[in-house]
């Protein structure tokens, strides 16, 4: 094995203190208090900015409370097709019909992934449109959604995966899980 030289040693401890002793002496030469553990971190206090008065006052409160907090239409559409012992759950593979209040109105694919996460609970729509791959995340408590209805169960009662997002890459498979279409189920 190779022996360094003593003249890069010597050079490294002699950089290694110079930063060292540089760093002793800003801390040395500053107003503010050193963190105690170490004599190179330093804290600079944050400036205390008190709350608007129309915060305090509890203006504009119930506002925000209407527009996050969900409706009854919306927990049941929660519990029915996203609780995890419900009868009628979405599953990953499944087609769904997600009728919107803005453009486009009406989306249908297939569902690449559910996110369970309560209020905040989402699902990947995935459709392809005049041969362009179009993916969709729907959030189900968004004001935006109006209804969810599933057109069809995935094949065999579910899939293998939870998240189906190989379906971007073998369209081959989207259109073969698209096509077993035996009717409706509302």
């Amino acid at each position: 094995m190779p022996m360094l030289g003593t003249g890069i040693l010597s050079n490294f401890f002699r950089w290694t203190t110079r930063c060292s002793t540089r760093a002793m002496a800003t801390t040395s030469q500053t107003a503010t208090k050193p963190y105690p553990f170490s004599k190179t971190a330093i804290i600079h206090p944050e400036p205390y900015v008190p709350p608007p008065a129309s915060l305090v006052q509890g203006k504009g409160l119930m506002p925000h409370l209407q527009k996050t907090l969900a409706t009854p239409e919306k927990l049941d559409m929660l519990r029915a097709y996203f609780g995890r012992h419900s009868y009628r759950r979405i599953l990953p593979g499944s087609i769904v019909s997600v009728t919107l209040e803005h453009a486009p109105f009406n989306f249908t694919g297939v569902v690449l992934a559910i996110r369970r996460r309560g209020i905040d609970t989402s699902m990947v729509l995935r459709n392809v449109i005049q041969r362009t791959g179009v993916e969709m995340q729907v959030f189900v408590n968004s004001p935006h959604v109006k209804t969810i209805k599933v057109v069809q169960k995935p094949p065999k009662g579910r899939m293998k995966r939870a998240k189906l997002y190989y379906l971007r890459h073998s369209p081959e498979k989207m259109s073969a899980l698209a096509g077993s279409k035996k009717g409706t189920i509302a």
